[in-house]
């Protein structure tokens, strides 16, 4: 056991006494009560014990509580505020129950319930739930300063993860509003005995794929819709034990793709911890990815906040660090990117070239490919078809990267399946050794038909997804569906990628002449006419038409 300070120790019980959560048990749920004069941990003679919540339960309860915000706080704000108060909710309750766990295993002692190995985060007392909510005013105020306390107490771990939400600002937030957000929290557990850490995890995903919806263009900054993760982590198929690197992360959806995938191959989680790297420029966007990382029972992982392409954040020495799967969905066409430091970019970025100022979609593959370990790396980036066939410097880059014969497949997606572009894109994939029967050979997989429209936004089905994978997978020509494609002809045609110059869709319907097609489109407009002149007589007869 570690040793700790016994003035410390004392300082801390003292503290938690004077705010009554150690008076009796951190969950009167449970029934547990602890006398303060005797240390003694007691059981009553009926015990309630908690109930497992469902999956639509915890949904409606955290969709409540954005509703709570709705008016004052705009949408497009909502995850700056109901995240942390959830994050923090789920921190003191499962801190409560571990306290009460030592203190059961240790017949009473309250000292030792509070040592650090007891509990995974350390929650000081001013910082607890039930502490803020004993505030009678300014709780803006008290949030914020336990936030940062709890940071402060955990700085390998928690800092910053909070994010930078203005608590303090009551035209906001004011006391009745956070008053009835916290009673709102307040009437559900989130302890590991009431919510499961998988259950709280998807949870979790669907609010954040409920403000996507709700942001609708302004999503694409932080959301990929999870049929598309799924889609890019079964290409790559990371194994256990490999690492994973995202560098436009996001909230982390394509990291826990990777979980899903591991734990559906029924392979130990823990294979993951240390493994999973991920970057994210935005603030409130990277601390969203560490709480949704870390509620989904992942521990031991590195999301850093940072600019990727201006200051990348992990590194071997003095040179890029690599990882055995690279997958990522960087913002589109990226303006002013930082092409002004890429010239003499010192990690070797440029080898085949320097991307456009206003354009930073190849800074981003670029980033990706130096990203990727040699021999068993391979990468999956989402990008616009312009990266396909723009040319000039971009052409140039392109006809750089095929000749280095590590770009393995070009798969076309449908229309609107990402927030905030309408428009189609891509899926790029790359792998630093192909296969023998690959080699010098692009797979053209045309998918953009693949998808079921809705009213805001069409999705790729998990059986189309399935379809893709398949086809991938196989790596042979589908009539109508995919090509495989020499780089000698790729060549021919001024390297370019577009899906349709290689990949011919099947007609659906009967071949006709120019001279058929002339006349049946007269015969149409004849009709049209007379179909107007009929209308004109009609109006005439019932006086509406002079």
């Amino acid at each position: 056991m570690q040793n700790r300070d016994k003035f410390c120790i004392r300082t801390d019980l003292e503290n938690w006494l004077s705010c009554g959560i150690l008076a009796k048990s951190a969950y009167d749920a449970d029934g547990i009560t602890v006398d303060r004069t005797h240390s003694q941990v007691t059981s009553r003679e009926s015990v309630k014990l908690s109930s497992m919540v469902s999956l639509s339960e915890l949904e409606a309860h955290l969709w409540e509580a954005a509703n709570i915000l709705r008016g004052p706080v705009d949408a497009a704000d909502f995850k700056a505020y109901i995240f942390p108060l959830l994050f923090l909710k789920r921190l003191c309750d499962v801190f409560d129950e571990e306290f009460e766990e030592a203190l059961i295993a240790s017949a009473g002692d309250t000292q030792f319930a509070l040592y650090e190995e007891n509990h995974r985060f350390q929650i000081p007392a001013d910082a607890h739930w039930k502490s803020v909510r004993e505030r009678p005013s300014n709780l803006g105020e008290a949030f914020q300063k336990a936030f940062r306390a709890i940071e402060q107490a955990n700085p390998d771990t928690l800092f910053g993860i909070f994010g930078d939400a203005q608590w303090t600002n009551k035209e906001r937030l004011s006391d009745k509003l956070l008053r009835d957000l916290i009673e709102h929290f307040s009437k559900l557990s989130l302890a590991n005995s009431n919510v499961q850490s998988d259950l709280l995890g998807d949870a979790y995903e669907y609010l954040i794929k409920k403000f996507a919806d709700a942001q609708n263009k302004k999503a694409g900054e932080f959301y990929t819709p999870r049929s598309v993760v799924r889609l890019m982590v079964e290409i790559l198929d990371p194994q256990e034990g490999e690492t994973t690197y995202d560098p436009a992360c996001g909230t982390a959806g394509m990291l826990l793709g990777v979980v899903q995938h591991i734990k559906e191959s029924g392979k130990s989680l823990t294979s993951l911890y240390g493994r999973l790297y991920g970057q994210e420029k935005n603030l409130t966007t990277s601390a969203i990815a560490r709480i949704n990382l870390f509620l989904h029972g992942i521990e031991d992982f590195k999301v850093v906040r940072a600019d990727t392409l201006r200051n990348p954040a992990f590194f071997d020495g003095d040179r890029l660090a690599t990882f055995d799967c690279v997958i990522a969905n960087p913002p589109f066409s990226l303006d002013q990117w930082g092409a002004e430091g890429w010239t003499s970019d010192p990690f070797g970025r440029n080898e085949t070239g320097v991307p456009p100022s206003s354009n930073g979609d190849y800074a981003w593959v670029q980033h990706m490919l130096a990203s990727t370990m040699p021999g068993t790396g391979r990468m999956a980036v989402v990008v616009p078809h312009g990266v396909l066939f723009r040319m000039g410097v971009e052409g140039k880059i392109r006809e750089r990267i095929l000749e280095q014969d590590k770009l393995e497949a070009v798969i076309g997606l449908a229309p609107n399946l990402f927030y905030g572009a309408g428009l189609a894109a891509c899926i790029l994939v790359f792998r630093q050794r192909k296969p023998v029967e690959r080699k010098r050979k692009v797979m053209f997989i045309d998918a953009s038909r693949m998808f079921r429209k809705q009213k805001a936004q069409n999705i790729l089905l998990k059986e189309q997804a399935d379809q893709i994978i398949a086809i991938y997978r196989a790596f042979e020509p589908v009539p109508g569906l995919c090509s495989i494609v020499p780089l000698e002809e790729i060549a021919q045609h001024s390297s370019n990628l577009n899906i349709t110059r290689y990949v011919t869709r099947e007609s659906s319907g009967e071949e006709i002449s120019v001279e058929e097609a002339m006349s049946r489109l007269s015969k149409s407009l004849q009709a049209a006419f007379e179909a107007e002149d009929h209308l004109a007589d009609l109006l005439k007869k019932e006086g509406l038409l002079k």
